[in-house]
This record gives C-alpha cells, sequence and structure tokens, in this order.
C-alpha cells in the first residue's frame, strides 16, 4: 500500500493487533506476538507494554527496526501479554518464557547467538553465578543445580541480579569457613559463609527462595516467607521473622529504577512515532591533547536543528579519540529525554566507527553507523559504514559532519581563550 508515494506496509493496515494495543496496559510485563494458529512467535519484555508495542507499528519500520522484525510482524496477526509487578520481573519472566516455548524469532534477532545465564552451583555453598551460554554448553553442565535463562540482555542482567542480591545475599567467589568475611559480607552482599555467619541449611533456604524467584513464582515464594515469618513469630525468634518481614516488604517494593534507564536505553532507537528523521554527528577536537572537547550536531529532515547541538568538555586525559568519542556517547546516552537518531555519524574512519558501535552494543541499541573519512585537506572524501544509510542520506550526512567539526573547533577555542565571551 502507498500514502504520499511511500511504501506502507500491510502490518500497518487493517491490523487487529493496532486494536489490541489500544487496550494495553501502561505498565511493566510480557508481550507475545502469534501467529493465525495462536503459536508464540517472539516474546519480549518492557517498561509499558502499550508503549513498546506501539513502538514495532511505525512506517519507517524497515529503517529503524530492519527486515527481521518486518518479516515477524507481518506474519503476527495478534499480540498477548502478561503484566508484572516490576520491571526485574518482566526480564525474569520474559527468561523463563523463552526457555519453556523456544519462539523462532527470539533466536534469528539474536546476532551472536550467545545468550546469558544465571546459574547456581552444586556445592555445600552454592555460587550463584552469571555466565554466557557457550561457557554453559562447553562446562560441564552437570556441576550446575539450577541454570535459569536465556537472558536477551547482558548489562540489564548485571543489574538485575544487584537487585536481587539486595533481597537475598549470595555467595559468588568467597572460600566458605575461611574465619574472615569478604568484601562482599562487610557490605551485606554475601550472607557471611565466609566467616562462618551462616549455617548450610539457613545459606540453602536462601538459595531455594532465589531459585522460587527465578521461576517467576513470588506470589509463591511470598506466601512461603510469610508462614515461615509467623511460625518464627509464634516460636518467640523475633529477630528472623523481623528479618524475614524486611525480605517480604522488599519483594512487594523492588527498586528497579536503573533497569527501567537500561530498557529505556534499549529500545529509545524505537520510540519515535512521528516522521522527523534524525542524524546525529559527533566529532572530536583538541590541541595535543589539551583543552579537548566533544560535539554532537543534529540534522532532521535534511535541516540543522542548531537547538539541539550539544558541546561536552572531555573529562578523560591525553589522545585518545577513540575512547573520548566513547566517553561522549556514554554522557549522550545517559540523557533519557533527548530524541534518539535514526542514524549516528562521526568525522572519521573506521576506529571512530567501531568506537560508536561497541558502545551502542554496550547498551543494546541498534542504530546505523557512518564515518565521514577526510583527506588531507579535511575535506569529505568518502562515507563508511553502512552503506544504505551512506546512499540515501549521504547529503544529510556530510551536513551534521560538517556542522559537527566546525561546532567542535568552535568550543575548544573557546576554552583555549582565543574567541571572546
Amino acid at each position: 500500500m502507498r500514502k504520499d508515494n511511500k511504501i506502507i506496509p500491510n502490518f500497518l493496515t487493517g491490523s487487529r493487533i493496532l486494536d489490541q494495543i489500544k487496550k494495553m496496559p501502561d505498565s511493566p510485563g510480557v508481550y507475545f506476538f502469534k501467529d493465525e494458529k495462536g503459536g508464540i512467535l517472539y516474546i519480549g519484555k518492557a517498561t509499558s507494554l502499550r508503549d513498546r508495542v506501539r513502538s514495532y507499528y511505525s512506517s519507517d519500520i524497515l529503517t529503524t527496526r530492519g527486515p527481521l522484525i518486518a518479516q515477524l510482524l507481518e506474519c503476527a496477526v495478534s499480540v498477548d501479554f502478561e503484566k508484572t509487578d516490576s520491571v526485574l520481573e518482566a526480564l525474569i519472566l520474559e527468561a523463563e518464557l523463552i526457555r519453556k516455548h523456544k519462539p523462532k524469532h527470539n533466536t534469528d534477532l539474536k546476532d551472536d547467538k550467545s545468550w546469558n545465564y544465571v546459574v547456581i552451583t552444586k556445592e555445600d555453598f552454592p555460587r550463584v553465578l552469571l555466565i554466557r551460554e557457550r561457557v554453559l554448553v562447553s562446562d560441564l553442565t552437570s556441576k550446575y543445580k539450577y541454570t535459569f535463562g536465556p537472558f536477551t540482555n547482558g548489562l540489564q542482567l548485571k543489574e538485575a541480579m544487584k537487585i536481587v542480591r539486595r533481597i537475598f545475599p549470595y555467595r559468588d567467589t568467597c572460600v566458605p569457613m575461611s574465619g574472615k568475611p569478604c568484601f562482599n559480607a562487610q557490605i551485606r552482599l554475601c550472607p557471611g559463609v565466609c566467616s562462618g555467619a551462616i549455617s548450610k541449611t539457613e545459606y540453602a533456604r536462601t538459595i531455594r527462595n532465589i531459585a522460587l524467584f527465578f521461576r517467576g513464582k513470588k506470589k509463591s515464594l511470598v506466601a512461603k516467607l510469610t508462614k515461615e515469618m509467623k511460625a518464627f513469630a509464634k516460636n518467640e525468634e523475633f529477630e528472623k521473622a523481623a528479618k524475614l518481614k524486611k525480605t517480604i516488604f522488599a519483594l512487594g517494593h523492588i527498586h528497579d529504577v536503573s533497569l527501567l534507564k537500561r530498557d529505556t536505553l534499549s529500545n529509545f532507537a524505537y520510540a519515535k512515532f512521528d516522521s522527523t528523521f534524525r542524524i546525529e554527528c559527533y566529532d572530536i577536537a583538541h590541541l595535543g591533547g589539551t583543552d579537548t572537547v566533544g560535539a554532537m550536531t543534529v540534522v532532521e529532515n535534511g535541516e540543522a536543528a542548531k537547538a539541539q547541538y550539544r558541546k561536552f568538555k572531555i573529562r578523560g586525559v591525553g589522545v585518545n579519540d577513540t575512547a573520548h568519542l566513547s566517553e561522549v556517547l556514554d554522557r549522550r546516552l545517559a540523557h533519557n529525554e533527548w530524541p534518539m537518531p535514526n542514524i549516528i555519524a562521526v568525522d572519521g574512519g573506521a576506529a571512530q566507527v567501531n568506537a560508536v558501535k561497541k558502545v551502542l552494543t554496550k547498551y543494546g541499541i541498534e542504530i546505523p553507523v557512518v564515518g565521514v573519512v577526510k583527506d588531507e585537506h579535511h575535506r569529505a572524501k568518502m562515507i563508511i559504514g553502512d552503506e544504505s544509510s551512506a546512499r540515501k542520506y549521504e547529503k544529510d550526512i556530510l551536513l551534521a559532519d560538517s556542522e559537527a567539526h566546525r561546532f567542535a573547533i568552535g568550543y575548544h577555542k573557546k576554552l583555549r581563550g582565543k574567541i571572546k565571551k
């Protein structure tokens, strides 16, 4: 179908999913794209179920999400969901459901085919560890009592484990009964396995609680802990009862702000619902490693959006343009309130392009990256990186790059005192 000379994908017209989206809640949970037979095609998690699923249905889906997502949406005839009380629980439920249903499109969309897992070892005092699938496959799986996963985002999983560990302190690397508390025990993230502060039986109870939580059985876990708390209170073991009461409260009031941020970053690239096509370009300027600055310029729909330009005073030292560029990208991505670009351009070659890709991978973001290579007179010689973006938006990319270079040099000179305020 065509509209205003643009090809509109079939799944954007007459789909009952668009009506289903309107009924979805603005809350965390897991969503399921299904085929005509009710089979699950894809499972994903969301901070806001309504916003996340709606983000798939935009007219520029092919350029923002790629052909695999477009293929998924062509096959999907309905979408279902399951609400959770927190983003943390959505992350855990997503992993459990992917393990159970093994949706084809989840596998197709995983670039390196190596997922993340949480494992609990078979030891008197089990360790709770994060490992990659390739390690799990090559390792002796008989050494693990529990295996949970796959988890789709390694960085988000690490943030999740920090939250879980504050609720259920566990052992990861310390030596049991060594007589000296490890660092994590000192900051209350290890229950004292190392110093002998917890018995094997009591620690086993903690491990069972963690296992229940990672199976998505929070309601059963809370019921179990409540029953134990009442039993301790009845036996006048008030200290143990108070400890369980605190744990139950923590489970009901999970503070997952860090996960909210990770979830937003991971999907920022797809959160634009208007027709604005945004290109951001970055450049670094310095003189022998002094007064180093970074600049970000923006071109929207072919025009420089100067009000959205941003400058960065580099905190790192030395002459290392790729490290400085990575710093700028890290700082830029901390601004959730800024719209995410459709293309990222950098003034530089393969090293700069790879530096940007590495940062985006760290945050789980997929955006085309291009680099503008200059000749000895600092004139644009070629555009490298994502070829389709370079061909289609060459003029806009060169405009953004020219502005980035000008803006970076201007800020650098200002810091050196060569431009009066």
